[in-house]
């Protein structure tokens, strides 16, 4: 974490209620934890950087695990439970469908320096994988790509997934993670891409686009394929 930052986080005048100081601790422990990592980041620097007391750690996180959870999903919106029924509901037509799955799933490029932090985060995580790679996995990695999958099956008419469906799940789920990944080659190559919030609303209705087309490409893919061979021409001409 920058110097600049940390002066930053000080100066902030805390809020009587608390809450200021929960997110002045949430956010010093992103930056540090993505910074250093798990084991080399002390709740005393975090309590330092966040300009509050070390015990306010225990008060609202239970402890340093329990804060260090919390980086992971807070900051890039919440319970993934709560995301997946938001676009999962089987009433909803495919393309409507993928445009809450998209908008709600960039929407967190909209924060700047923050995003940076939790991809810093995650990619540390997977390197130097603690007990909340596991809990990660399960919750914000499986559920997600799983509800597109059921999402996919619905269009294409099948019972349960097979390994075409989660091909394809992946294709369309990596269309928002490669934004977040690319996040500083977009903004050198085209900064006009991601430096408004109008800009991110755009590309979630683009990627909703692009994802709709890779599921009719693929339902005409298994159209054709079920479609029986066509019989060899017989010739008019008979043997004399």
């Amino acid at each position: 974490m920058s110097a600049s930052a940390l002066q930053a986080l000080s100066a902030r005048a805390p809020r009587s209620d608390g809450v200021e100081a929960r997110q002045r601790l949430l956010y010093a422990a992103l930056a540090l934890f993505a910074a250093n990592g798990f084991a080399k980041t002390s709740t005393r620097e975090i309590a330092r950087a966040a300009g509050v007391n070390i015990s306010a750690i225990s008060y609202y996180f239970g402890d340093k695990a329990g804060l260090y959870a919390a980086t992971f999903g807070e900051p890039m919106g919440g319970n993934a439970g709560d995301f997946i029924s938001l676009y999962a509901a089987p009433e909803l037509p495919l393309e409507e469908a993928l445009q809450i799955f998209f908008t709600r799933m960039i929407e967190p490029l909209k924060q700047g320096e923050i995003v940076r932090q939790c991809i810093q985060l995650h990619l540390r995580e997977m390197l130097e994988p603690t007990s909340q790679w596991a809990e990660e996995m399960e919750r914000d990695i499986k559920g997600p790509h799983n509800a597109i999958a059921r999402i996919l099956c619905r269009r294409l008419g099948l019972a349960r997934p097979d390994d075409d469906v989660h091909r394809l799940s992946f294709a369309i789920t990596g269309l928002a993670m490669q934004l977040f990944v690319s996040q500083d080659l977009v903004e050198a190559i085209r900064p006009s891409l991601l430096n408004t919030p109008r800009s991110v609303d755009t590309w979630a209705q683009r990627l909703t686009g692009y994802a709709v087309a890779l599921v009719e490409a693929e339902a005409l893919r298994r159209q054709t394929a079920a479609k029986p061979a066509a019989a060899p021409a017989r010739s008019g001409r008979k043997k004399t």
